[in-house]
């Protein structure tokens, strides 16, 4: 697990470029330089093609696509809501513009949409403290009872601390209760994988992913081909979906 998290933490964008720079510094200072030339472009090349929005745009917006958001009259009922937790992206509307805290949408509030449509009659919150005591289940809890839902129709996962917990954890409780069908909620770029994991889990889930973030913005000046620290940033996001779909696979989790 832990050499999973280092290398999907290394081709994050910024720290492989950083890496690669370091190790073209030494092997220059060894006189490698064609060797530390190459190591340096790559490394820098790296950085540059994530910064650009079109790459956000066409990695990102694919694992979107995979799984369209539908309107909750379009889904079929089911014995339970899934939610779970993260803020892919803070949660803003649109990866290209800036944090609005007004107009963020947690996933949270998708099971909130569904519940109130009588989807199903429970919602099964999935998630652990990641930092602190206090769980992601608990405080989409909190966060669904200020909407008006019932403490009564909502069961709380709070073991799990990535994907493949929230599948075999939460699968757990769906069992116990002879629960088979669910609707997923997450967010769109999440829930390609989230779906193998549920799939393995011998788990019937129809996606009802979040509104999607990537897509281009109506703000003026808006340019694909222009870098962006802002699609750097965002970047990791899309590269942890993909890495985590190929780590999975490896493992025999999806």
């Amino acid at each position: 697990m832990a050499m999973s998290i280092f290398f999907t933490n290394l081709v994050i964008p910024l720290n492989l470029c950083i890496t690669l720079l370091v190790l073209a510094l030494v092997l220059f200072m060894a006189r490698r330089r064609r060797t530390a030339l190459l190591l340096a472009a790559c490394g820098i090349c790296w950085a540059v093609f994530w910064s650009l929005p079109a790459t956000s745009l066409w990695a990102g917006g694919r694992l979107e696509q995979i799984y369209p958001q539908q309107l909750p009259s379009d889904l079929p009922t089911a014995g339970a809501i899934v939610v779970l937790g993260g803020n892919t992206a803070n949660n803003r509307t649109n990866w290209f513009e800036p944090y609005d805290k007004q107009t963020a949408a947690p996933r949270v509030d998708t099971a909130a949409v569904l519940y109130k449509a009588q989807r199903a009659p429970l919602i099964v919150l999935s998630g652990a403290a990641l930092e602190g005591h206090t769980s992601e289940a608990q405080v989409m809890a909190r966060t669904l009872e200020e909407q008006g839902i019932p403490r009564s129709a909502m069961i709380l996962e709070t073991r799990s601390r990535n994907t493949h917990e929230n599948g075999l954890y939460t699968a757990a409780k769906l069992k116990a209760l002879h629960i088979t069908r669910i609707l997923l909620v997450t967010s769109a770029l999440h829930m390609p994988r989230a779906m193998a994991v549920f799939r393995k889990q011998g788990i019937i889930a129809t996606a009802a992913p979040s509104a999607p973030q990537i897509f281009v913005p109506t703000e003026s000046g808006f340019s694909f081909w222009l870098p962006s620290m802002r699609a750097l940033d965002a970047s990791r996001s899309i590269i942890k979906e993909y890495a985590g779909m190929l780590a999975y696979w490896i493992r025999g989790w999806i």
